[in-house]
C-alpha cells in the first residue's frame, strides 16, 4: 500500500515539506538536466536536500557512455535500497527514480533488475516528471521514456531569477540536443535522439532572464552544439558563430563559451566568431578520438588526423590564445601499437591544454559492439596510463605558461579560507585569489603567481581594469555578491 501521507508531509503549518535527492553523473548536459527537474520538481511542491537520508525523492540521473558508468548506478541502487528499507521501518516513504540515458537505454529492465526503482524516466520527457510522480503515489511502477521529436524544447519548465540566483554567476544553456554523427563507439544517438536545434526566441529568452539575474558566463551545451542552426529576427539562416552574435549583444553577459564540438561543424563563421567576439573565451573543446586516420575511419568520425590539423591551424590564426582541450579513446577494436602511435604523435604536435581520455568501453546497440579484434584490457591500460602521462605534462606546461602573467578572472565563489576567493580564467581553470581582489560576479585582472595542482594562485586585482575590456558586454554597475 502507498502512504501518501508520508509521501506529502505537510508541517504545522501546512506547508509541504517534501525534499528531492538529485545525484548527477556524466556531462554538463545532465547537469542542466538535473537543474531542470529540480526546478519542476520546486513547483511540485520539493525542496532541495544534499542529504539523502532526508529525501522523500531520491532522483539518480544517469550516464550511459561508458560500462562503468552504468554500473555504477546499480551499485547505487544497492545502496539505496537498504536507506528505503530503514524509512519504511519508520513510516516514511522514499520514492526512488532513475533519469538520464541509461533510463532511456535501459527503461523497464531498470525496474526489473533493481525493484527498488519506483520510476523510470528519459531525458526528453522530464516535463512530465511530476504527473509520472502522482502514477506512483498511486501505487504503479513508471517507465516513461517515449516522446516526440518535436517535444524536445517545447515543454521546457522556464527558469525563474530566484533559482538562478542560488546557483551562482555561471549557468548552462542547453541550445541543441541528439547527435546524427553516429559514431561507431556512441549510444547518444540512440539515447538522447537525432539532432534538433533549440529555437532562437526560446534561447534568447532564457539568456535574457539569466542576465537579469546576474550571470556572467554562461556556458551553450548541445551534444554537437556546433551544429546549430536557426534564423535571426529578419529570417536569414544563421549558426553557432550568429548565434554567438546575438548572446554578445545582451548587457550583463561578459563571457561566452560552448561544448561539444565537432571537428565537422566547425564552419567559417564561427571560426570567425573566435576572432570577433571578446565575450568568447580563447577555449574550445573540439574531441578528435584518436590520431588514426585507420581508426578514425571505423570510427565513422568523417575526418583525418591532418583535416583536424589544418582545422586548428585555421583556428589558432583567428584566435592565437586560444587554448584547446580534446577527448581521446584508446583501445578502439582493431587499435594497434602503430595506431596508438599516431594519438601521441598528434597529442605532441597539438599540446592541449586540457583533456578527457578513456579505455574503449563496448556499448550495447552500438556498432563497435560487434566489431573484431577488441584489445585486451592490459593493452588499453597501459596505452592509458602513457597517454595521460603526455597529456598532463602538457596540461602542466601551459599553466605554468601563465606564471607571471595579468590575466582576467571571473570571481566565483569563496575559497576554502575567509580571505579567499575562487575565480574561473578564460581558459576554464580554477583560479585561487584574495578576497580583497573583487566581489562574487566582478571580473578582476590579477597576477598569476604560481601553479596549484588543479589551480592557478593569484594576487592583486583591478576591477575597473577588466571590466572597461568587457564595457560592451556588462552593465554600467558591477554585480555584487549574487551567491
Amino acid at each position: 500500500m502507498t502512504d501518501t501521507t508520508a509521501a506529502t508531509r505537510p508541517d504545522e503549518t501546512g506547508i509541504n515539506t517534501r525534499k528531492v535527492f538529485i545525484k548527477t553523473y556524466g556531462c554538463q548536459m545532465n547537469v542542466y538536466d538535473s537543474q531542470r527537474m529540480g526546478d519542476a520538481l520546486a513547483r511540485d511542491g520539493y525542496q532541495p536536500t544534499e542529504v539523502i537520508e532526508d529525501a522523500d525523492l531520491v532522483l539518480l540521473n544517469t550516464c550511459h557512455i561508458r560500462e562503468r558508468a552504468a554500473e555504477k548506478i546499480y551499485s547505487e541502487l544497492g545502496r539505496i535500497k537498504l536507506l528505503k528499507a530503514e524509512k519504511a521501518e519508520q513510516g516514511v516513504e522514499m520514492r526512488v527514480a532513475v533519469a538520464g540515458c541509461v533510463a532511456q537505454a535501459e527503461g523497464q529492465e531498470i525496474i526489473d533488475r533493481a525493484p527498488v526503482v519506483d520510476l523510470v524516466i528519459g531525458p526528453q520527457t522530464y516535463h512530465r516528471l511530476p504527473e509520472a510522480l502522482a502514477r506512483v503515489a498511486r501505487g504503479d511502477k513508471v517507465v516513461e521514456t517515449d516522446y516526440a521529436v518535436e517535444d524536445k524544447f517545447r515543454h521546457l519548465p522556464k527558469v525563474t531569477a530566484p533559482q538562478i540566483r542560488t546557483r551562482g554567476v555561471t549557468a548552462f544553456l542547453t541550445v541543441q540536443e541528439g547527435c546524427d554523427k553516429f559514431c561507431t563507439f556512441c549510444v547518444v544517438p540512440y539515447t538522447r535522439g537525432s539532432e534538433v536545434s533549440r529555437p532562437l526566441t526560446q534561447i534568447m529568452g532564457e539568456a535574457r532572464t539569466l542576465a537579469a539575474a546576474g550571470v556572467r558566463e554562461v556556458t551553450l551545451l548541445g551534444q554537437n552544439v556546433n551544429g546549430w542552426s536557426g534564423q535571426d529576427e529578419a529570417g536569414r539562416d544563421i549558426g553557432l558563430g550568429g548565434l554567438l552574435r546575438a548572446l554578445a549583444e545582451i548587457p550583463g553577459f561578459a563571457r561566452l563559451r560552448y561544448t561539444t564540438s565537432h571537428p565537422r561543424d566547425m564552419d567559417d563563421d564561427l571560426i570567425a566568431a573566435h576572432r570577433d567576439l571578446p565575450a568568447l573565451m580563447p577555449y574550445l573543446h573540439l574531441p578528435v578520438q584518436s590520431g588514426s586516420d585507420r581508426i578514425l575511419k571505423a570510427m565513422n568520425r568523417r575526418h583525418t588526423g591532418a583535416d583536424y590539423l589544418r582545422l586548428l591551424d585555421r583556428i589558432r590564426q583567428a584566435r592565437p590564445d586560444i587554448a584547446l582541450s580534446g577527448d581521446f579513446i584508446v583501445g578502439f577494436p582493431g587499435e594497434t601499437d602503430a595506431d596508438f602511435e599516431d594519438t601521441m604523435e598528434l597529442v605532441s604536435e597539438v599540446r592541449y591544454a586540457s583533456a578527457f581520455s578513456f579505455k574503449y568501453s563496448a556499448r550495447p546497440g552500438t556498432p563497435g559492439a560487434t566489431m573484431d579484434d577488441h584489445v585486451d584490457e592490459a593493452v588499453k591500460s597501459e596505452r592509458l596510463q602513457r597517454l595521460q602521462t603526455l597529456l598532463r605534462e602538457h596540461q602542466v606546461d601551459f599553466a605554468e605558461s601563465l606564471v607571471g602573467r595579468d590575466i582576467d578572472v571571473l570571481v566565483e565563489k569563496p575559497g576554502r579560507y575567509p580571505h579567499q576567493r575562487v575565480g574561473r580564467s578564460p581558459f576554464l581553470q580554477p583560479v585561487v585569489l584574495d578576497a580583497a581582489a573583487g566581489e562574487i560576479g566582478d571580473i578582476v585582472t590579477v597576477r598569476i603567481e604560481s601553479t596549484l595542482p588543479n589551480s592557478l594562485l593569484a594576487t592583486g586585482g583591478a576591477v575597473p581594469a577588466a571590466e572597461a575590456r568587457h564595457r560592451n558586454a556588462v552593465p554600467a554597475e558591477p554585480i555584487r555578491k549574487i551567491a
